[in-house]
């Protein structure tokens, strides 16, 4: 956890004991979500294991404290020897291409590691007799809204490859509680940002408009800066929450993780222009209309277990902003939903959009 945050995040922590558990086993434990876990396990004195592959790591060294086993989970038989070899009582299962992008450019590789990967990871807790396994999906498995706020009973209907193999990994996960009795829970974070991101990958609107912003560079907004609207939970609350669902969940429980505020891609904007004391200059790609729609949770069920978000979208862009500084790397990849879709322009004198598998690749 960094500096900014540490203090804050042991104060909510404390009360979450986890005394059941004292060996944890975090896939993709050195990426955005899973370090700040990590952190946060470590904080509160357990046994932490880390496998990652460090295919899109910011930094490949592991927390002091954590031990790192370096292996892929598309990899079923080092997969199977880390989770038996480490005994872990609890699984957090964070690995996975988070990239719709990604998804859109390479299906297979998302296949491969969000849906194959995940039935791994699953089959072998399972065969270790892990007493808990938390699955990290995303609100992408919804699709399109049909109501709002969007609740765990929403219809789910994923139209990019990434949604459709996050769904995927949420059923295999179901079906291994319900035919086999793993003591399963599964989180649905929506729009997550925070410090620690790869801009390289990331995609989330929060991290991406303040890096151009930072760089006295327009906002690239894709879709319709008005009605595109999102709902953006910071990390330090999506780990609180993933700690609670730990502790206290009912196996078999799937949970929103949000805010449970709506914010328009306008009023982002906004916010960041008010939080740095420079107006945002806006470039608009209305003519976008994949992701064109509300998207805000419901968090009630979560908010039962004893969770309520501390960061404000303010504050956290505040904190945000302090820890990128003047002139922080560009985002690295465009937003696309379907191939052929024109996407975010970068100026000629910045670093080209790598292609996603190329970003896999460093």
């Amino acid at each position: 956890m960094l500096p900014s945050l540490k203090g804050k995040v042991e104060k909510e922590v404390a009360v979450i004991v986890l005394e059941h558990y004292k060996r944890i086993l975090v896939t993709g434990g050195l990426g955005f979500i899973g370090r700040h876990l990590v952190r946060a396990l470590l904080d509160l004195g357990k046994e932490v294991v880390i496998l990652d592959n460090l295919a899109t790591v910011t930094d490949p060294s592991p927390p002091a404290g954590s031990t790192l086993i370096k292996a892929d989970i598309r990899d079923s038989r080092k997969v199977a020897e880390a989770v038996r070899g480490t005994a872990p009582e609890l699984v957090f299962h964070v690995a996975a291409n988070a990239s719709g992008t990604v998804s859109v450019e390479e299906p297979r590789l998302d296949f491969d590691t969000n849906a194959r990967g995940t039935f791994n990871v699953l089959e072998a807790s399972l065969a270790a007799r892990v007493t808990r396994f938390v699955y990290v999906s995303s609100a992408s498995v919804y699709g399109r809204p049909q109501y709002f706020p969007m609740d765990e009973g929403h219809p789910r209907s994923p139209f990019v490859p990434y949604g459709t193999s996050k769904l995927t990994g949420e059923v295999y996960t179901s079906t291994f509680f319900t035919t086999y009795d793993l003591p399963t829970v599964i989180a649905r974070p929506f729009c997550v940002y925070g410090p620690g991101e790869n801009p390289r990958t990331a995609l989330v609107e929060v991290g991406r408009y303040l890096r151009w912003h930072l760089n006295h560079k327009p906002i690239q907004i894709v879709g319709d800066k008005h009605r595109k609207t999102r709902d953006f939970v910071h990390v330090s609350d999506v780990v609180r929450g993933l700690l609670l669902v730990a502790d206290k969940a009912a196996p078999g429980e799937i949970f929103n993780f949000g805010s449970g505020e709506e914010v328009s891609m306008l009023q982002l904007a906004e916010i960041i222009g008010e939080v740095t004391g420079r107006p945002a200059e806006i470039r608009e790609l209305s003519h976008i209309k994949d992701d064109t729609y509300r998207l805000v949770s419901d968090i009630s069920r979560l908010r039962a277990l004893g969770y309520e978000p501390r960061f404000s979208l303010r504050e956290g862009l505040r904190q945000l902003a302090a820890e990128l500084g003047d002139y922080p790397e560009l985002p690295g990849t465009a937003t696309i939903f379907k191939k052929g879709q024109q996407a975010e322009q970068m100026d000629p004198q910045d670093s080209a959009l790598r292609p996603a598998k190329d970003l896999l690749a460093q």
